[in-house]
């Protein structure tokens, strides 16, 4: 029944996330000679979780080739604004919450210069209570799994919990 909630699987974010963090998977196009493959590999992450696109060409959120994909699948802003749209559709929809409610599978966006936000890692693990020493992120563009939020620099954070997914 098309606008029904379903859960997100927060596992199989995490599993795909630890699968792919230092290598690409090859049913999707790698854009780090483009400007970076971070909010790509992030989009596939939740997909793992998800299991549902929104194929809608105005303001979808959807993967079918390197050429045909929504510009939410890889840009950090676009998939923010999917994330939280208010509109219903079909795909994950997500809260911008505080550092207290994250959990693994959900995603961070970062802005190093203060303008905007430039980077996109998924959360793969979190201490109780989440603090940037203790939650860890997977990410591309620079590879890696299992990295602690702390260890990057950046001047703005936004924290972006998937709450559910409409099928």
């Amino acid at each position: 029944m098309p606008g029904v909630s379903a859960g997100y699987n927060r596992e199989n974010a995490v599993r795909y996330a630890h699968q792919w963090a230092y290598s690409r998977n090859p049913a999707y196009y790698d854009y780090e000679k483009l400007g970076g493959d971070c909010t790509n590999f992030a989009s596939q992450c939740i997909f793992a979780g998800a299991g549902v696109m929104n194929h809608q060409k105005t303001g979808g959120w959807f993967y079918h080739t390197a050429n045909d994909k929504s510009p939410s699948w890889t840009g950090v802003e676009f998939l923010r604004d999917f994330l939280v749209r208010k509109k219903k559709g079909p795909g994950p929809f997500a809260e911008e919450v505080g550092i207290q409610e994250l959990m693994p599978g959900d995603v961070i966006q970062l802005s190093f210069n203060g303008i905007g936000f430039q980077h996109t890692p998924v959360v793969v693990g979190t201490g109780q209570p989440p603090r940037p020493e203790n939650i860890l992120i997977a990410a591309h563009s620079i590879n890696c799994d299992n990295r602690p939020l702390n260890t990057y620099t950046y001047k703005k954070i936004r924290f972006l919990h998937i709450v559910s997914v409409r099928r």
